[in-house]
């Protein structure tokens, strides 16, 4: 029934001399996604929006659904267009527009209007009047009401003219490509495939890591990490997940080193291996789902001392959530379901029964000197046989 739609953003709005970067990265993202579907896409830039025109056999459905989900979108409109916006063309075609998309004609509306040709016939306030006017002489069964209308007519004087009547909301954020690339520490929880997809929503493109340790994590963990990954990426673009086998580290740990410090000593070393990858893939952080008191290894002590093996930043969207409203998140963005299916990661599976929650540094420092016969060679031949799988929804 369309055959074009207007891609509207917002932040992207404020942006000053540079925002035409911003504009056209969102219209490569939107060309990006569009290219597997069926139809023919043309995407261009018009006056503060995006325009797409769709020819051929497509879907109008799946083309608002994929447009929605890209990051820097805030809402799309189908639309139809009215080359000639001469008034009498605009109200014909608005008139038109209701008796072609409604079928009984005896609801309420409201028309909003806006006007980027300034030297139109009519302000934005003057085309509201005089269209509803119009419409209400040529359907005498419509009412005004302003203030809760049943329906919405948009018209929009740009270098064409526009009218629609439906607004669907996209996930706003910016476009991605417009703030480097970062690497997720991913696991098979709840937490890091919500805080990738918060720092992807600011423009960020992705890498992942999952530290893998078999045989005490199963195949079946290791394919839900993948089932994730595949989650996030259909936000975030494709991600190349580096899979790491930490059995011999995590089990090198678990003979030298106080299980109540266990799991700060293998997060630190999970953070020196995720620094090392991310540097060699020219990511600018690290991402973790940490949460300020979740467990033990997340007090503000335990991020302290985890931090500590870091030179670069580590990025903790979730640092003030509580457990709730990130349970919330994943389920709005689709990986609730995967995240909870009962596969372990290395993480629980060598948890200690009383973990330390106030580790001191000076101490941490001290029984990772009961490594240093072997970590070396463990963590050399952890980066030799590193696994990386390509991701894209």
């Amino acid at each position: 029934m369309y055959q074009a739609f207007l891609v509207k953003y917002a932040e992207i709005g404020i942006k000053g001399k540079n925002r035409y970067k911003f504009e056209n990265a969102l219209c490569d993202q939107i060309r990006r996604r569009l290219d597997p579907l069926e139809g023919d896409f043309v995407v261009d830039k018009e006056q503060g929006r995006i325009f797409l025109e769709a020819r051929g056999d497509f879907d109008t459905d799946e083309i608002t659904e994929t447009i929605c989900r890209i990051f820097g979108v805030s809402a799309v409109c189908p639309v139809d267009v009215v080359e000639d916006k001469s008034w009498e063309s605009v109200t014909q075609a608005a008139g038109d527009f209701l008796e072609k998309h409604y079928d009984a004609l005896d609801f309420t509306f409201k028309v909003e209007a806006k006007r980027s040709d300034k030297q139109y016939l009519y302000t934005s306030p003057e085309i509201c009047v005089e269209m509803g006017a119009y419409l209400l002489d040529r359907f005498p069964q419509l009412r005004v009401d302003v203030h809760k209308p049943q329906v919405r007519v948009w018209v929009e004087i740009r270098e064409k003219a526009f009218i629609y009547s439906v607004v669907i909301p996209g996930i706003g954020g910016m476009p991605l490509g417009t703030n480097g690339k970062a690497m997720l520490l991913l696991s098979g929880g709840i937490d890091s495939p919500v805080a990738g997809y918060m720092i992807a929503k600011r423009g960020v493109y992705l890498d992942a890591v999952y530290f893998h340790a078999p045989p005490y994590t199963s195949e079946r963990a290791r394919q839900k990490v993948i089932d994730l990954a595949g989650q996030v990426s259909r936000y975030s673009g494709p991600i190349r997940l580096h899979i790491v086998n930490f059995t011999d580290i995590q089990m090198y740990i678990y003979e030298q080193c106080p299980h109540e410090e266990l799991t700060i000593i293998m997060r630190r070393y999970m953070m020196r291996i995720a620094q090392k990858l991310a540097e060699e893939n020219d990511c600018l952080g690290l991402i973790t789902g940490e949460s300020i008191g979740q467990v033990a290894s997340q007090t503000m002590h335990s991020l302290a001392v985890t931090n500590e093996v870091c030179t670069i930043p580590v990025y903790r969207p979730l640092i003030g959530f509580d457990k709730q409203d990130i349970m919330n998140l994943a389920e709005k963005i689709g990986t609730y379901e995967t995240s909870i299916l009962p596969y372990e990661d290395c993480c629980t599976i060598f948890v200690a029964k009383h973990p330390v929650t106030k580790p001191n540094a000076k101490v941490i420092r001290h029984s990772e000197t009961k490594l240093e016969e072997k970590i070396g060679q463990l963590l050399q031949q952890a980066f030799e046989t590193v696994e990386v799988v390509e991701i894209d929804e």
